[in-house]
């Protein structure tokens, strides 16, 4: 049994991570190939190349790194030749992953491909989904209302549960019983406000974030003396998230690894995010947020245009409602986040609110049967033996 991963971002790599253990645990014979990211490796899978060099999100943010994406492309092309494995598994990155399915299309091939991570055609360009359609032979959403979005185009869909619902309680942290404390917590004042910073995974995220969360972090730090941050990140972008944050004049501690992000989730106060899973993730370990993302001037307008939802945070989506503040696009501003970051250091109250709320909501990502990696690897397994 020979399965091929393209993966193209961290949040690509744990959903694999967690469908490579699943589907060994019930064939310890398959055999894994392709690309993917750190979690991964943990699993014992070997990437063909680093996929830093494929995350990267918004138009201008893809163009100067064209040529590299496009020789990678061609590298994945050339291994899938080599491989011949029985089933290509593509996970979010739809952009990417779009291109090499269209070549392989081209080609005329046979081989079955299923893709996880539905593209997000309910919040713009719908026509993805009839393009979709044509290119893939199943496809796996978090979401339980994304399939009637393809299947009215004959791709049949399987809703196999949000894997943040996993994530939690397979590390643990599904109860109300906080985990043991990070061995950094010693570093730390007694009395220390811990404030989690969280100024995504990808370099082009990092870039934009990172100078508007240093600014919000000292007004706020101006507030609240005793301020503390735990900065959690991937390994690849520890460096520069440190570059950015190194002359802030608040005491952090970077951290890697998944036991230990979400043990410094439970031990925060409050957090500061990206948008994106990360919420989900905040939310069920009952960690009170806020979120925030811009891209470049251009990017952002576009995204303004285009984009047609109320909400860009995933629980605000499912409540239809705001429940978690936003600061996205052009309201990317610490003149805006400071005031709301501070009333929720101010009202503890008002977080405890938001996370009752925000569970509601969580719960409905999570499936009736299996966990969402079992579900996952028994859609993969059956596309190899159909």
């Amino acid at each position: 049994m020979k399965i091929y991963l393209i993966v193209g971002e961290p949040s690509g790599d744990i959903l694999a991570s967690r469908l490579i253990k699943a589907i060994r645990h019930e064939h310890p014979e398959a055999q894994f190939f392709g690309i993917g990211g750190e979690t991964m490796r943990i699993e014992g899978f070997n990437s063909l190349f680093d996929i830093k060099d494929l995350s990267v999100m918004g138009v201008m943010e893809v163009i100067p790194r064209l040529p590299v994406i496009l020789r990678r492309r061609k590298e994945v092309l050339n291994d899938i030749e080599r491989v011949q494995p029985d089933v290509i598994v593509t996970v979010d990155s739809w952009g990417f992953i779009s291109s090499v399915l269209k070549i392989l299309k081209k080609r005329k091939n046979t081989i079955p491909v299923v893709h996880y991570v539905a593209p997000q055609v309910w919040a713009w360009k719908k026509g993805r989904a009839k393009k979709a359609a044509k290119l893939m032979n199943h496809l796996m959403t978090l979401l339980p209302n994304e399939p009637q979005y393809f299947e009215k185009y004959g791709l049949p869909c399987t809703f196999v549960g949000h894997p943040v619902i996993e994530n939690i309680a397979d590390l643990g942290f599904g109860s109300a019983q906080p985990p043991a404390p990070l061995s950094e917590r010693s570093r730390t004042a007694e009395n220390a406000r811990i404030l989690c910073v969280l100024p995504g995974s990808r370099h082009s995220e990092v870039s934009k974030l990172a100078p508007v969360f240093v600014e919000s972090i000292k007004q706020l730090h101006k507030e609240i003396p005793n301020l503390f941050l735990f900065i959690p990140s991937v390994e690849t972008m520890k460096d520069e998230i440190n570059e950015h944050f190194k002359n802030i004049g608040t005491p952090y501690k970077i951290i890697t690894g998944q036991q230990a992000r979400y043990e410094a989730f439970r031990m925060s106060e409050f957090a500061l995010a990206a948008s994106g899973t990360v919420s989900l993730e905040l939310t069920a370990c009952g960690t009170p947020h806020i979120i925030a993302y811009t891209f470049n001037w251009l990017t952002n307008r576009m995204a303004e245009f285009f984009v047609k939802i109320k909400f860009a945070n995933l629980i605000n989506i499912l409540a239809d409602r705001l429940i978690i503040p936003e600061f996205v696009l052009r309201n990317c501003r610490s003149d805006l986040i400071v005031p709301e970051a501070l009333s929720f250091f101010q009202d503890k109250e008002k977080g405890e609110i938001q996370m009752m709320q925000a569970k509601e909501q969580l719960a409905k990502l999570k499936p009736a049967d299996k966990l969402p990696s079992e579900k996952a690897a028994e859609v993969v397994v059956k596309m190899i033996s159909s």
